[in-house]
């Protein structure tokens, strides 16, 4: 059976990033960017040191130089980056590893802003647009809005306002590679609770059974 990759973003404790894998999600995400959820290279370690190798290891940045990014792949052991500002696809192309680009989705939004990234990344990530915002919000937006307007190059991400309850609509409606959740699965900014990533995931996996069989 097909299954959406599940990845669970924003971690700072050891325990949540063991805690997600066990529960079967596919990729573990540290915020290495100017957010309430930020962590050091080596906090990022010490988060990462309990992962299953299997377990992808996911940097998010936003507008970090080449030089900063190629560190922390290096000293973190990164499966790819994710990129959530004004990068260019010359940035992309420099990674030397895959390359997760965030797209705003709001009013006037535009799929075409992909295209100058198609040969050069592996991922589109749909986020909410919030004003003043580079992600983390906790807000969704109209997945109706870009039926007919997804990226076509390249395989999409879901992020923005998930949890258990409308993840499996996302699942159902927009049937994305993967779906990122971060404050949906917390009791604060970086503090996972375990119950909600074990409920987010068994969404979607119900959500997978129903749309793409056994």
């Amino acid at each position: 059976m097909k299954r959406t990759k599940i990845k669970i973003c924003g971690l700072t404790r050891a325990g949540d990033a063991l805690a997600a894998s066990a529960a079967g999600a596919d990729a573990l995400g540290v915020v290495l960017a100017p957010s309430k959820r930020r962590v050091t290279l080596e906090q990022a370690a010490e988060v990462f040191a309990p992962v299953p190798a299997h377990v992808a290891r996911v940097g998010v940045f936003v507008d970090a130089s080449v030089d900063e990014m190629r560190e922390a792949v290096v000293r973190l052991d990164l499966t790819a980056v994710q990129l959530h500002g004004s990068e260019t696809p010359e940035t992309c192309e420099a990674m030397g590893v895959p390359v997760v680009k965030a797209l705003r989705v709001g009013p006037g939004f535009d799929p075409a802003e992909a295209q100058r990234y198609c040969n050069v990344v592996s991922l589109f990530l749909l986020d909410t647009l919030v004003p003043g915002e580079q992600g983390g919000t906790g807000v969704a937006f109209d997945w109706n809005s870009v039926i007919g307007h997804l990226p076509e190059c390249a395989p999409f991400v879901v992020a923005g306002g998930l949890h258990a309850g409308n993840v499996g609509e996302v699942v159902r409606l927009l049937r994305p590679f993967a779906v990122d959740v971060s404050s949906g699965v917390e009791t604060s900014p970086g503090i996972k609770d375990h119950q909600r990533i074990e409920e987010f995931i068994a969404a979607v996996r119900a959500a997978d059974h129903e749309v793409y069989g056994k």
